[in-house]
């Protein structure tokens, strides 16, 4: 069964999580590690939903990494403030490699045309192909411009793969809200594809 990355089950933990980004991080890069280490193994069950299904040479273990690389490369990494926070721009570099990592092997077939792609409620399960992946992007870009909480959301559900329960507590709002902002956003998205 996988933790709750959104759970107060570990207050001790989440309090040292907290600390360690708010105040020892500073130019401390320590403090970040610890928290990865601390939510490693949430992280790759994370990336292991994302990735199932897949016909890929992108593994849950080379996500978990790359995305840790690209937090610890990015400036904004010493201003993560919690726990949600961490899951939030993990969840986006996540995204990025995903796509990163499709428009590769979509550069090798050099395909194209109108893609539809269907985000079910079994968000972060479904297999996409690398298209999908670019147009769902772009979708998502565009969403981030109109509404960064609903973009936020569909990063945490579709690349996360966080059930709403989860989101519920990682995001301190409600599933029945956050349940009709999925189904707005898809809706949103399902638009800027067309």
């Amino acid at each position: 069964m996988r933790q709750n990355p959104g759970k107060d089950a570990g207050d001790g933990v989440d309090q040292d999580i907290t600390q360690w980004l708010r105040g020892d991080s500073g130019d401390n890069p320590e403090a970040l590690s610890r928290v990865f280490t601390v939510l490693y193994d949430e992280l790759k069950q994370l990336a292991n939903a994302r990735l199932r299904g897949q016909d890929s040479t992108l593994t849950p273990t080379a996500l978990v990494n790359e995305a840790w690389l690209r937090l610890c490369g990015h400036e904004g990494a010493w201003s993560l403030e919690n726990r949600k926070h961490f899951f939030a721009s993990a969840a986006q570099a996540m995204r990025w490699i995903v796509v990163d990592h499709a428009r590769r092997r979509q550069a090798e077939r050099r395909g194209g045309a109108v893609v539809m792609v269907a985000l079910d409620d079994d968000a972060g399960l479904t297999e996409m192909r690398p298209e999908e992946l670019l147009a769902l992007d772009g979708a998502l870009d565009a969403l981030g411009r109109l509404d960064p909480a609903r973009r936020e959301l569909v990063e945490l559900r579709y690349f996360a793969g966080l059930e709403f329960d989860e989101l519920a507590v990682l995001l301190g709002r409600s599933s029945r809200t956050l349940k009709r902002d999925w189904a707005a956003a898809r809706a949103v998205l399902y638009a800027l594809m067309a």
